[in-house]
C-alpha cells in the first residue's frame, strides 16, 4: 500500500511539474560581459553592471562580469558568442565591422551597439627631464604598448606606425598597472595607455616618479593622423590631473562604447538599459569610478557611427534620443 501511495504521488508532481508553462521553466538569459585588464576602466564597466541590485537580483538574466585583454578581444569575443556583451571601442567596431582590422579582414558583423559610455583618450608617460618630447624621440627606448589584443595595443599600434615608430621601440605588452610598475623600477622609459582619466596607472607612476604627459595632440595634427583616421576626436588631459603635471596635454580620444551580441534577446537589453539609464543606475556608475559622469541619457547614443541592437532602438527611441 505505502509503495502505491509513493508512485501515485511521484506520478502526480510528474504531471504538475510538466503542466507548468514552458515560459516559467525556463533559465535566465545568461550574459557573460567582457571586460578588460586590472587597471583598466573597461573591467570596471562589467563589474559595475554586475553588481548593480536591479541587474543582480533581475529574474530574466544572469550577468557576470568577465576578464579580457581589452577592446580587440571584447570585439571578436562578442562576435562569435563567447560573450553575450562587452566594451569595444567605436573605431574597433567600424573598422571590424568593415574588415579593417589590422591584419584582419574578417567582417565581425554580429557585434551590435547598446550605448555610449565615456571618451577614452590616449596618453603616452615619460620622466620629466628624459628629453622625450615627441612620439618620434621613442625611437630605440623601452615603451609599454599595452595588452596584446587590446584597444590600447591596438591603438599604440596604430598610431606608432603612423608615426613611423612601432618597428623603432622595444615594445613591451603589458597591462597598465604591470607597466607602471615596470616603469617604476627603470624598466621601462615611457607606457602608453588608451583609457579615461584620471587614470589609476599613471596616479601609481606618479608617486614614484616626476612624470610628464607627451603632447600627443601636437604629433596626431602635424602628421595628417586626424585626416586618416576621422573617428578620433581632440581633447585634453586637463592641468593636475596628475601629480606634477601642471599643464593640459592635447591629446585625441575614441568612444567606448557598450556592445551585445545580434542574438542577445531584445527583451534583456532593454531591461539592462532601464535599469543603469535612471537617476539611481548612474549614481552607481559613477560610484564606481568618476570617468562616468558624462553619462545620461542625453549622451547615449553619440560616438556610434554602427548598426544599433533592436533592444538598444526601442529603448532609445522611447526616450527620444533616436
Amino acid at each position: 500500500m505505502k509503495r502505491r501511495v509513493f508512485l501515485t504521488s511521484s506520478v502526480a508532481l510528474l504531471t504538475a511539474a510538466l503542466s507548468i508553462p514552458m515560459s516559467a521553466q525556463a533559465a535566465k538569459e545568461r550574459v557573460v560581459f567582457s571586460g578588460g585588464p586590472a587597471g583598466g576602466t573597461f573591467q570596471v564597466v562589467a563589474n559595475a553592471i554586475q553588481v548593480y541590485k536591479p541587474i543582480k537580483s533581475s529574474k530574466d538574466f544572469r550577468v557576470r562580469a568577465q576578464s579580457s585583454a581589452g577592446s580587440v578581444e571584447n570585439l571578436r569575443k562578442v562576435n562569435s558568442g563567447k560573450a553575450q556583451m562587452g566594451t569595444v571601442y567605436s573605431g574597433h567596431v567600424y573598422l571590424g565591422r568593415n574588415g579593417q582590422m589590422k591584419n584582419d579582414t574578417k567582417k565581425y558583423e554580429n557585434v551590435m551597439a547598446v550605448a555610449w559610455l565615456y571618451g577614452a583618450p590616449a596618453q603616452l608617460v615619460v620622466r620629466k627631464g628624459s628629453g622625450i618630447k615627441s612620439t618620434k624621440d621613442l625611437a630605440g627606448k623601452k615603451v609599454g604598448v599595452g595588452n596584446a589584443g587590446s584597444g590600447a595595443f591596438a591603438n599604440c599600434e596604430l598610431f606608432f606606425t603612423h608615426m613611423g615608430v612601432w618597428d623603432k621601440v622595444e615594445r613591451n605588452a603589458m597591462g597598465y598597472n604591470d607597466a607602471a610598475s615596470a616603469f617604476g623600477n627603470n624598466q621601462l622609459d615611457a607606457f602608453w595607455l588608451f583609457t579615461a582619466f584620471p587614470s589609476g596607472a599613471v596616479i601609481m607612476a606618479a608617486q614614484t616618479n616626476d612624470i610628464e604627459l607627451i603632447d600627443l595632440g601636437k604629433d596626431a595634427k602635424e602628421s595628417g593622423f586626424f585626416d586618416q583616421y576621422p573617428y578620433f576626436s581632440q581633447l585634453s588631459v586637463p592641468a593636475g590631473t596628475y601629480r606634477g603635471v601642471d599643464y593640459d596635454s592635447p591629446s585625441f580620444q575614441d568612444s567606448a562604447l557598450w556592445v551585445a551580441n545580434k542574438d542577445v534577446s531584445d527583451d534583456t537589453v532593454y531591461k539592462m538599459l532601464s535599469a543603469i539609464y535612471t537617476d539611481e543606475g548612474l549614481a552607481h556608475m559613477m560610484q564606481q569610478k568618476k570617468t562616468f559622469k558624462n553619462m545620461s541619457l542625453e549622451t547615449g547614443t553619440q560616438g556610434v557611427v554602427t548598426p544599433w541592437h533592436p533592444g538598444a532602438i526601442k529603448f532609445w527611441k522611447e526616450k527620444g534620443m533616436m
